[in-house]
C-alpha cells in the first residue's frame, strides 16, 4: 500500500470517496456526530477544493479539504489571501505510510494555484507535532471544535 497519489476530487466519484474517508475518521473512528461533520462548504459549487490520496488499487486512503475566498473568510480572521485547510483524514490502515504529508503538500499546491500567501488550520491538539513538522507554527488560545481540543496554525505559502 507504500503506493499511491494525490489528485484534486474533480469527479462524482472521488468526492464520495472523501467523505467515505471522513466518514470513517471522524463519525466512526472519532465519534464526531454526522450532522457537524458535513456542512455546505461540502458542496461542488463553495469555493472548495476536496483532496484525494488513492492506493494503486484505486482505495481512497485519505483526504483533505481547502477553503478560499468567502468560504475561508470566518476562519482566517477575513484575509483572502490566506486559505484554510480542513477535514484531513487518514484511514487508519494508511497511516504512517506518508499520505497526511502527501495532502497537506497537496493541498498547499491548490493554494498556491488559487494565488494564496498561506494556509490556516485547526489542529487537533494530539496533531500538533504532525504540523509543526510540515512548517505550520500554532497561535492563540486552545479551544473546542466537537468536543476535543484544537489550536490555531498557520504556514507562509
Amino acid at each position: 500500500m507504500s503506493s499511491f497519489v494525490v489528485r484534486v476530487a474533480a469527479v462524482p466519484a472521488d468526492r464520495e470517496a472523501c467523505f467515505a474517508v471522513r466518514n470513517a475518521v471522524f463519525v466512526v473512528e472519532q465519534q464526531v456526530p454526522e450532522e457537524i461533520e458535513y456542512d455546505a462548504l461540502d458542496a461542488e459549487d463553495a469555493d472548495t477544493v476536496h483532496v484525494l490520496a488513492v492506493a494503486a488499487d484505486g482505495l481512497p486512503l485519505g483526504t483533505g479539504r481547502l477553503l478560499y475566498g468567502p468560504a475561508a473568510a470566518d476562519r482566517t480572521g477575513g484575509d483572502a489571501s490566506v486559505g484554510s485547510l480542513g477535514r484531513l483524514a487518514v484511514n487508519k490502515a494508511a497511516r504512517g505510510l506518508g499520505v497526511g504529508v502527501a495532502l497537506v503538500r497537496g493541498i498547499e499546491d491548490a493554494a498556491r494555484e488559487r494565488g494564496l500567501a498561506a494556509v490556516d488550520l485547526h489542529a487537533q491538539t494530539q496533531a500538533l507535532g504532525f504540523y509543526e513538522r510540515l512548517g505550520y507554527v500554532a497561535y492563540g488560545p486552545e479551544f473546542l471544535d466537537a468536543g476535543m481540543g484544537h489550536r490555531a496554525m498557520r504556514r507562509g505559502l
